[in-house]
């Protein structure tokens, strides 16, 4: 399979970055996009909606939904993937994007941060696969791509900021934990993360970063694009990185995704 047309993506935190891209990228196939985020009401510091994106699905050629919905919220997403599933049919595939950052120390975090965090990353993964599981499991080539990163001990990167490294590791361990128990039912259970920083909102929460040293979101989108083709079947509990994924596939040139090509490219976090 090489195109992503007719299957169904259910996208958390796709009202803008990341997730935005991915579902773009899916609407170029043809796909059915099912936006679920808590944007639904333009915010001049944050640009981009749920209803934002569901029109740009749609002019890309894709099928949209446009999803209110917090992750948090277990009834809200489980209402979110009927929704879906009755709009379009099933459930193909589930990206989990959407996530909560603070990269401060112990001291400097707020429980307030550090609930949030657990609560959107780890949980909400968990949540938003248990609400599309049943759907899954009787979809054709189904999916589960969550991007997190290769899960880590190594103190260095949970000295700086504890709360935020368990909450992204309690996503790639959800991860390992669902591949273990749902790929030998033929459910392709993967995470996906950037070699570098991409320009992101999220980059304004990591001092000193200038998105001239950054990638697009693009190469994570054409990466995930490349993950959700494949055959589910025995694919599954990967920790995979978007520049590997793309040299697999036969992208030679990864100077298209820099912002500003030329620049020094800053690596992101948990990769060595």
């Amino acid at each position: 399979m090489t195109t992503l047309a007719g299957k169904t993506l259910f996208i958390t935190g796709a009202s803008r970055g990341i997730g935005r891209a991915i579902a773009l990228r899916a609407a170029a196939d043809g796909a059915n996009v099912a936006i679920a985020a808590k944007s639904d009401v333009a915010n001049p510091k944050l640009p981009g909606t749920i209803h934002s994106v569901a029109a740009e699905v749609e002019a890309a050629g894709g099928r949209a939904l446009a999803l209110k919905c917090d992750i948090r919220d277990e009834e809200a997403v489980q209402a979110a993937v009927a929704a879906t599933a009755d709009a379009f049919g099933g459930v193909d595939i589930l990206v989990n994007n959407a996530s909560a950052i603070w990269l401060r120390g112990t001291l400097d975090t707020p429980m307030k941060r550090f609930d949030l965090m657990q609560q959107v990353n780890a949980r909400g993964s968990f949540v938003c696969a248990q609400a599309c599981l049943p759907f899954l499991l009787q979809a054709p080539n189904p999916h589960i791509l969550t991007l997190a990163p290769p899960p880590s001990l190594d103190p260095k990167w949970w000295g700086p900021h504890t709360g935020y490294t368990l909450a992204k590791m309690g996503m790639s361990f959800v991860t390992l934990g669902l591949a273990a128990e749902f790929g030998r039912k033929g459910v392709a259970i993967n995470a996906l993360w950037p070699r570098t920083v991409i320009a992101t909102d999220a980059i304004n929460m990591i001092p000193g970063v200038d998105s001239a040293n950054c990638r697009k979101p693009e190469i994570v989108a054409d990466a995930a694009h490349a993950i959700l083709v494949r055959e589910a079947k025995g694919f599954s509990g990967r920790f995979l990185v978007d520049e590997d994924v793309l040299r697999e596939a036969g992208v030679t040139d990864l100077s298209i995704y820099a912002v500003q090509p030329g620049k020094p490219l800053l690596p992101d976090l948990f990769l060595d």
